[in-house]
């Protein structure tokens, strides 16, 4: 395992050029990065599955379905850190803030059994401090092109109309639209002719609670022939992931941490394997971690001048579900 920054970029580096396969995890902060060769063990209860690629193989699955319960943080604290970020916007200092909260969750089985019946197109397990069951790709690169599928939109599959809604919401579309120029310019610093491919589609997303639909877009760009031997280096310039920061990113995050006045850990960081020649990653949204006997869900949404108090803070309680298979 390599978890010191400069060499955790150094290695990765060194294993791309060595078409050595690799698992990294790295914090939103950036501070605790980890990284594991896959030609060796991975440490004990660290379990992925990305895509068709996974070392789980079914050996334990707990039944039952889950049941949540949750206590979220209160509307007033919620609204004091949302008036916060909005008085940033208002002076310029930022256009789009994600701002995210911890839940106390009571729910009926641990970290291995939501990892074994949650459905996700990406999930990892890493010991008994958290699970991560994303809906969200971060960047992959396959047959020198890389490609980037930023989510920004969500809303109840029951309300009447709900696609019409959140495809015209004025508000949504400029935070869509924001994270969308975002990711575009974040790839141009890797990539070369970067463009939008497709331009909010919507996917449909089962949970435990309720349906949900999630707005998403499609960037890909062509990726120098030599890219895995600087694999490293171009993970990093991308971080932190554009979607669960803002921008500009710099003061945004800035703001982000004030804000919410705790570090987010690897909440809101990414994962991802590199096989030797392609790589994928994803955003660890949808995030359930353990603290000592407590289990909290973190989540949150994108802030802009238009959002609403009242609708974010129920955007934040509505993404607390864990994906059933």
């Amino acid at each position: 395992m390599i978890n010191a920054r400069p060499d955790i970029i150094h290695q990765l580096n060194k294993w791309g050029a060595q078409r050595t396969p690799f698992l990294f995890i790295f914090d939103f902060e950036m501070k605790k990065p980890l990284a594991f060769s896959l030609k060796n063990p991975l440490p004990p209860n660290v379990y992925y599955d990305m895509q068709g690629k996974t070392n789980y193989t079914g050996e334990w699955m707990d039944v039952k379905k889950p049941r949540i319960d949750s206590s979220p943080v209160s509307f007033d604290q919620y609204r004091k850190a949302f008036d916060f970020v909005q008085e940033h916007q208002k002076r310029g200092n930022s256009y789009l803030t994600n701002l995210t909260f911890p839940t106390r969750l009571y729910i009926n089985m641990d970290l291995k059994d939501v990892f074994a019946v949650s459905k996700a197109k990406y999930k990892l397990l890493y010991k008994d401090d958290f699970v991560v069951f994303s809906p969200e790709t971060f960047v992959r690169i396959k047959d020198g092109q890389i490609f980037s599928h930023p989510m920004k939109g969500t809303i109840d599959a029951s309300i009447p109309g709900a696609q019409e809604i959140i495809l015209e919401d004025a508000k949504e579309k400029a935070e869509h639209n924001t994270i969308v120029d975002l990711i575009r310019n974040d790839l141009s610093m890797v990539a070369n002719n970067v463009k939008v491919d497709k331009f909010r589609y919507i996917d449909h997303l089962k949970t435990s609670m309720k349906n949900l639909l999630q707005v998403s877009s499609e960037i890909v760009g062509d990726m120098p022939n030599d890219y895995h031997q600087n694999i490293g280096d171009i993970l990093w310039k991308l971080l932190p992931a554009g979607s669960i920061s803002g921008a500009p990113k710099k003061k945004t995050v800035e703001i982000i941490q004030e804000a919410e006045m705790d570090e987010r850990g690897y909440y809101t960081g990414i994962a991802g394997i590199f096989d030797g020649y392609s790589l994928d990653s994803f955003v660890m949204i949808r995030f359930i971690e353990k603290q000592g006997d407590e289990y909290y869900y973190r989540s949150g949404g994108g802030i802009t001048v238009r959002s609403e108090v009242e609708k974010e803070y129920r955007e934040l309680i509505d993404k607390v579900y864990v994906p059933v298979v």
